[in-house]
């Protein structure tokens, strides 16, 4: 079973994304609410896919990417990011996001990009 870290500074948002990902065969190894957190968390559950909130206190989302991707550069990180943050969904995927999805989330947009991003080798 493939392990996700879900990251978001909202419960609310973790619970939506933990609900969709609840629908495919993927357990959601754990949870962060800043950056800081979420690369901690990466080192200790190495897990297969995170999903990645780019606005955040402590640590933004950009700024976790570029670090997760020193800890292990085949990283599989799944940007979400809210209407209208374009330039840096970009800026996320150049250091290293494989996707992004935009909130409010659709299921099947979620879904049909952790399928990619977890089959990409």
């Amino acid at each position: 079973m493939k392990k996700v870290l879900v990251v978001d500074d909202t419960k609310f948002m973790r619970d939506i994304l933990k609900g969709i990902l609840a629908k495919k065969d993927l357990e959601v190894a754990g949870e962060a609410a800043n950056g800081r957190e979420a690369v901690e968390k990466y080192r200790e559950l190495k897990p297969d896919l995170v999903t990645m909130d780019i606005i955040m206190p402590e640590m933004d989302g950009i700024e976790a990417v570029k670090k997760i991707m020193e800890i292990n550069p085949a990283a599989r990180i799944l940007m979400c990011s809210a209407m209208g943050q374009q330039a840096l969904v970009i800026e996320a995927i150049q250091a290293g996001a494989r996707d992004f999805v935009i909130k409010p989330f659709q299921p099947t947009r979620v879904l049909e990009a952790v399928d990619r991003a977890l089959q990409e080798s």
